[in-house]
């Protein structure tokens, strides 16, 4: 559940959103005009905003809403806004996500599509929430990173090479297993680089399906397909001069990683539906818990094209080996969550620091994070103790599958699964008998 703030001049359509968000357990609250957006940020936090283009001073153009956006952002440039019109172009999306939104859908709306845009980008932002704010890359380059909590000799090559590489414009490939970081150094990176005035453009390729690839990457004009209603900018438009992060990106099918490939080397494509070639300067920075030369030499992965994408290649440390970084993030997130649920704790007693220490995190940073969300929640008195945590030492420890619910035992599972190939999802996912986009979706829901 999130709350969330909604925009427009029309009652209907605030109505609308109410009861659509409603039946996705959202909270909103909703103003008709844009200084009531500043109002409502003064009162209270949002996860994201959903904010119409026009209000009084005309109809079709969009103005209004395109010169308060970077007002919003300058207030917290961690809120998504999502924004809407009912006079739609691509070039009124390109310019209001220039601008700093996060995403761009005409009226009348589809509802599935908007739903999957909230979740993505409330997602998104949690993230940048806990501890991937564009203010933690900018400090690397004055020797510190507090948002990253790496304090481990394991990672100070890693920001030390982040400092280095950020201000170029070379494409990046970050490795690591799942749950590391990767989106972080992201986000470092892009902060550091000559493009950091505009908004860094995220899509997971793990999440696409073969048959929407082209349009998510390079957009598609109306009447491409059945359910292209409208034009459409895809990724690689909306990144011109910015960075394109591609996570996940050795899930790309090999029938599409031609194109991808062609993209990358010249900077031009085609929306599909549409013969007209567009150009755009787009960093890559891409990442992948897959080793790609493992890939390659299996034909699933184009070696041209992983020789484009890993300029530099940044390797991130699973934090069962940096143990020096467990009780600083431990301490980072137990700040974080006692703030978000309002309880006032002073730690960790000594037997949850041993117990903390001890584990091996499979899901790593990711898991740590969830571990002491959860703790927060359960916790009775002022300090965070070992049961609190819901970790487990040992094989006489271990939860007895009767005793635990269907999403725990799943969540067992997996974990199990992640720790027996080294954090190797592709294989992890192979042994549990799931698909790669089923195994990337139960991580998330599990938070591994």
């Amino acid at each position: 559940m999130a709350r969330i703030l909604i925009a427009d001049d029309q009652t209907d359509v605030l109505e609308a959103l109410r009861i659509l968000l409603k039946g996705e357990g959202h909270q909103t609250d909703a103003v008709t005009s844009l200084p009531g957006i500043f109002q409502a940020l003064d009162k209270r936090d949002y996860a994201l905003l959903i904010m119409d283009l026009n209000y009084t001073r005309d109809t079709t153009s969009g103005q209004e809403g395109l010169e308060v956006i970077p007002r919003i952002q300058a207030i917290d440039s961690t809120l998504p806004i999502v924004v809407m019109t009912a006079w739609a172009t691509i070039d009124l999306a390109v310019e209001a996500m220039k601008r700093g939104a996060r995403d761009f859908i005409p009226k009348p709306w589809d509802n599935e599509r908007l739903l999957a845009i909230i979740r993505t980008q409330i997602e998104l932002a949690g993230a940048l929430r806990k501890g991937r704010r564009l203010e933690a890359a900018n400090q690397l380059l004055r020797g510190t990173a507090p948002n990253l909590i790496a304090e481990s000799p394991r990672m100070r090559p890693v920001l030390e090479l982040i400092s280095r590489v950020g201000p170029s414009d070379a494409n990046v490939l970050v490795t690591g297993e799942n749950g590391t970081g990767k989106g972080l150094v992201a986000q470092a990176l892009h902060a550091l680089s000559p493009r950091a005035s505009h908004s860094m453009i995220t899509v997971n390729m793990g999440g696409l399906s073969e048959t929407l690839f082209e349009s998510e990457l390079f957009g598609h004009v109306k009447g491409a397909f059945t359910d292209a209603k409208t034009d459409r900018a895809g990724r690689f438009e909306l990144a011109d001069e910015s960075t394109l992060f591609m996570d996940e990106i050795a899930n790309i099918p090999m029938s599409q990683q031609a194109k991808l490939l062609r993209v990358i080397e010249t900077g031009e494509f085609e929306r599909v539906g549409s013969s007209k070639t567009l150009h755009a300067n787009v960093r890559i920075v891409s990442a992948t818990n897959a080793n790609l030369l493992d890939e390659v030499e299996a034909g699933r992965f184009r070696r041209d094209l992983l020789f484009r994408l890993n300029t530099i290649e940044i390797h991130l440390p699973p934090l069962r080996e940096r143990r020096e970084d467990v009780m600083p993030l431990a301490n980072h997130f137990l700040r974080q969550h006692a703030k978000r649920y309002r309880k006032d704790l002073a730690g960790f007693d000594e037997k949850a620091r041993d117990a903390l220490m001890r584990h091996e995190f499979p899901g790593n940073v990711r898991e740590l994070d969830h571990v002491i969300e959860r703790a927060v929640l359960m916790v009775h008195g002022n300090q965070v103790k070992s049961n609190d945590l819901g970790l487990t030492s040992g094989r006489d420890d271990a939860p007895r599958l009767e005793d635990m619910s269907l999403e725990d035992v799943e969540a067992f599972l997996i974990k199990k699964a992640l720790a027996r190939f080294d954090g190797n999802a592709r294989k992890a996912a192979e042994a549990l008998g799931l698909s790669r986009s089923a195994f990337y979706r139960r991580l998330q829901q599990y938070g591994l």
